[in-house]
């Protein structure tokens, strides 16, 4: 039996790439894929451009004309619109090229790894390029330890443009509370976090798209020493200062927090827990099981916690 993929892109302003978008998610080698489009209110000819494409593949492209909520908003809207009998779901932006064995790829590595009653979701590395898709290497490297809980209370590693999630993925989010996307970093992150709790979270570390840079990107990759460092910085300032994992973390725990067990349950306790005083601070970062991928970076963590900045 074939498997059903939907492909869920939001669109804003895209006007420029997402016809050679779409036109390589028309071209993948997996035969039965629809693409579920909403566009975030854009004020280009965004819209212009998917009606014209609808004309002319109307059997596998919907168009949602959604007002401005956001990226985090317009995906879950995405997924809560989406095809309930579909057994796969891609996340996808509107100016990356997908190399065209991209979805094959991921159902190869879902069907053989897991069981399709468990939620599973795979992301890859992808292919760096500039506006003209030149390619400037593979980012990011991959993840120098396992994908897990105790990484993603701390740091989102996948790539939502490349992520695919199975159907029990889907439901666990859609049979669930309705999330505060407010409180939501990003809807990426938001699945790593709920996959890498009930379920398996797969890296595939064959690059599965050109990943376009230009100056009106969401969020970045970067290959130079400085760019790393810049981005890793401005990461931090957005991420840590404001509180930010500690809500989305909170959030996680209002909805999900019941069904966990074990250490999971124990380690975001532990994370939530209020740290008023030094003592509590040093306490916390010994008893501590979360990490980032790179040690210097779960050291600064550490200092973070102490300075009582996370």
């Amino acid at each position: 039996m074939m498997n059903k993929v939907q492909v869920l892109l939001s669109a804003y302003n895209g006007d420029q790439y997402i016809s050679e978008q779409i036109q390589s998610i028309l071209n993948q080698t997996h035969p039965s894929i629809s693409i579920l489009i909403r566009d975030d209110g854009s004020t280009d000819l965004t819209v212009d451009v998917l009606e014209q494409l609808m004309r002319i593949h109307p059997n596998n492209i919907k168009l949602i004309k959604g007002t401005n909520v956001g990226v985090v908003s317009s995906f879950f809207e995405l997924l809560r619109a989406a095809d309930a009998e579909a057994d796969y779901y891609c996340f996808c932006d509107q100016d990356d090229v997908w190399l065209d064995h991209k979805v094959e790829g991921a159902i190869t590595r879902l069907n053989s790894s897991v069981h399709t009653e468990i939620p599973a979701m795979v992301f890859t590395s992808t292919y760096l390029t500039d506006n003209e898709l030149n390619q400037k290497g593979t980012w990011p490297k991959p993840p120098a330890r396992e994908p897990s809980f105790f990484n993603a209370l701390y740091e989102n590693i996948a790539i939502g443009a490349t992520l695919t999630m199975n159907r029990s993925a889907r439901n666990l989010f859609m049979n669930s509370k309705s999330v505060d996307s407010h409180k939501v970093l990003m809807h990426d992150w938001w699945f790593y976090l709920l996959v890498s709790a009930f379920g398996t979270v797969i890296y595939d570390n064959k690059p599965s798209m050109l990943y376009r840079q230009h100056n009106n990107n969401v969020v970045g990759g970067s290959n130079s020493i400085l760019g790393k460092l810049k981005s890793k910085w401005t990461s931090f300032k957005r991420h840590t200062g404001k509180d930010l994992l500690h809500k989305q973390a909170s959030e996680f725990d209002r909805i999900y927090g019941s069904r966990l067990t074990g250490l999971k349950k124990e380690q975001l306790e532990l994370f939530l827990a209020s740290r008023t005083s030094f003592i509590d601070r040093l306490h916390y970062a010994r008893k501590s099981k979360l990490y980032r991928q790179s040690k210097a970076e779960s050291l600064l963590f550490k200092f973070f916690i102490l300075i009582g900045f996370i």
